[in-house]
């Protein structure tokens, strides 16, 4: 209980009360008359209001981080790298930095190696390029294989994305009818997803492929150049992008050990 004595007669006062965890009270206006004893009452304390504030706020760059580091735990069986299909719903661009890095991720992996010297070997096989027989020619066909694949890669998976902003990774489907899902698939090579998240021409998937074609021209033998390769190669590495698209729709995401989802 407070009392307040010698209060002036005839001025409104207000009572304030304050305690912690309660919300203010104030009183209404009170005025006494000389002599007069006045008691307040009504007066309650009721809990205080909490006020919470959450900031929500979209990072892309942070997003594409994570969802990188997922998709660079992708293997086929757990071993063969398929670190260019983004299974994401709603996957973030990429910046030229991750670009380049998935690349060398792709290039440097020992399997990448073993595909390499298999290929090689089938080439020798078949004596294709022209080198010859023997381990000096095997090593020449190994040396142009993983020449053809490197540049292939940095070309159309790094280089030509980074300068017109387009995203080099396969986007799984997944859902839909069967003839949606081969049309997305056979028209992958062509049709890529920007930076801004629009569907456009795919010029790095293109471009890489011949690019990587006219390069073999300085390390081919000369019966295997010209332009005959350039736009032979340039329609064999097409036909195997349709063909790998396909097997990455309906085949390969089923055997894809996946990093996880991030939203």
């Amino acid at each position: 209980m407070f009392q307040f004595n010698d209060v002036t007669p005839g001025i409104p006062y207000q009572l304030s009360i304050s305690a912690k965890d309660f919300a203010d009270w104030t009183s209404p206006p009170v005025t006494v008359s000389p002599g007069q004893f006045k008691i307040v009452t009504g007066i309650q304390l009721r809990i205080a209001t909490a006020s919470t504030t959450v900031d929500v706020h979209y990072d892309p760059v942070e997003v594409a981080t994570e969802q990188l580091r997922a998709e660079e735990k992708q293997r086929v069986l757990g071993i063969i790298p398929n670190f260019y299909v983004s299974y994401e719903s709603d996957p973030a661009p990429l910046t030229a930095k991750m670009k380049f890095e998935l690349a060398l991720k792709v290039s440097t992996d020992p399997v990448t190696a073993a595909g390499v010297l298999l290929v090689a070997g089938a080439r020798q096989a078949a004596n294709s390029p022209k080198f010859g027989q023997g381990w000096g020619p095997f090593g020449e066909r190994f040396g142009a294989t993983a020449a053809d694949g490197f540049s292939d890669i940095m070309i159309g998976g790094a280089i030509l994305p980074s300068l017109l902003h387009q995203d080099p990774r396969y986007f799984y489907q997944g859902t839909g009818t069967t003839g949606s899902r081969v049309r997305h698939a056979m028209f992958s090579p062509f049709v890529a997803k920007g930076d801004n998240g629009r569907w456009q021409p795919n010029y790095s998937s293109l471009g890489g492929d011949l690019a990587s074609s006219a390069l073999a021209n300085l390390y081919y033998p000369r019966s295997n150049r010209g332009a005959g390769l350039v736009f032979g190669n340039f329609a064999i590495g097409t036909a195997e992008r349709i063909g790998a698209s396909l097997a990455q729709e309906f085949i390969i995401g089923k055997f894809t050990r996946r990093g996880g989802h991030v939203k």
